[in-house]
């Protein structure tokens, strides 16, 4: 469970990436029924102004001992450099020492590669830093391609709106899909883009532009339990189904049947957590057709079966 969250800060930090972690963790949302996170924006030396390369600068009201008790820590971008205040590293050393979740945005995973924290685990960052970051760091297993990668307790994501992809992941991963969505929400975007989409995608959002395409999305959401198939959805949109199997990734970052199982679980958890339905009629409603068929695919993206799923989350 999060509940307080540090964002450690260095000089040359990226603002886009500080304020994705600023808009999803540092905002009190309690308008919207969301308990505030304690929210901490530390740096080795508190009170002193840390620079960004577009020559605005921050003042942190804390130090680095204020993530010695959070319970998620997230690393902003910065430049990246030859090396890293050796302070700051072992800050991020022993909060995952104690069991804190550590987020990385963009560049901030050369940070957590230059604790060791990186070695022998899956990981990213933008597409245009992944060969540096194998370089410098060998024993970690960078895969360039995709938004971001959950690998338990340390999350990395790709740059920039990959970085709001990770958190609101992390969010629904430990508070679940209501908490998540209405996150999401609030700051008007889309809440879920699968982290295994790729990096190079025409369109890099999930809404499409292309209006054919947001129709059918939009007609798609709203028929989950009915059965769909590539060549169903082409004649749709009067296309082959090559070529539309090819614009259709174009356009979202993931195939047709990708998409719709993301968003088929996406609808189970939501209907674990906030009804009392029996688990065939979530498979039901969700277009998995049977319970057996629910639990192979919730419990390959969300990693639990549906009944622990409903156990954790579900509302009073």
């Amino acid at each position: 469970m999060i509940r307080s969250v540090a964002v450690p800060l260095i000089d040359d930090f990226a603002m886009f990436e500080f304020g994705v972690v600023c808009e999803v963790f540092g905002l009190d949302r309690s308008y919207a029924g969301l308990e505030p996170f304690d929210f901490r924006v530390c740096s080795i030396h508190s009170g002193e102004p840390i620079t960004s390369p577009v020559g605005v600068t921050v003042t942190a009201p804390y130090g680095l001992e204020a993530m010695d008790d959070a319970d998620l820590i997230a690393v902003p971008a910065a430049t990246v450099r030859d090396e890293y205040p050796e302070e700051f590293l072992d800050a991020l050393r022993r909060a995952y020492a104690r069991g804190a979740i550590l987020l990385s945005v963009c560049s901030g995973a050369f940070a957590l590669g230059a604790a060791g924290l990186l070695d022998g685990r899956d990981c990213t960052t933008h597409w245009r830093y992944s060969e540096a970051l194998q370089r410098r760091f060998p024993e970690a297993r960078v895969d360039p391609d995709v938004l971001f990668v959950d690998d338990g307790r340390i999350i990395t994501s790709a740059g920039t709106s990959a970085g709001i992809d990770a958190s609101l992941h992390l969010v629904r991963r430990e508070l679940g899909s209501a908490v998540a969505n209405t996150i999401a929400r609030n700051m008007v975007v889309p809440p879920q883009r699968d982290g295994g989409q790729r990096q190079y995608i025409d369109k890099p959002v999930s809404d499409c532009e292309d209006d054919t395409f947001s129709e059918l999305l939009e007609y798609l959401t709203d028929r989950l339990d009915e059965p769909h198939t590539v060549g169903m959805l082409a004649e749709r949109t009067h296309m082959s189904t090559r070529s539309f199997s090819r614009r259709f990734v174009a356009e979202t970052g993931v195939s047709p049947m990708q998409w719709l199982t993301t968003q088929r679980i996406l609808r189970a958890r939501l209907l674990l957590e906030t009804t009392e339905l029996p688990i065939d009629e979530v498979a039901r409603q969700c277009g998995f057709g049977s319970a057996t068929l629910l639990r192979h695919h919730f419990d390959a993206e969300v990693g639990v079966p549906p009944t622990r799923y409903r156990a954790a989350f579900a509302r009073a």
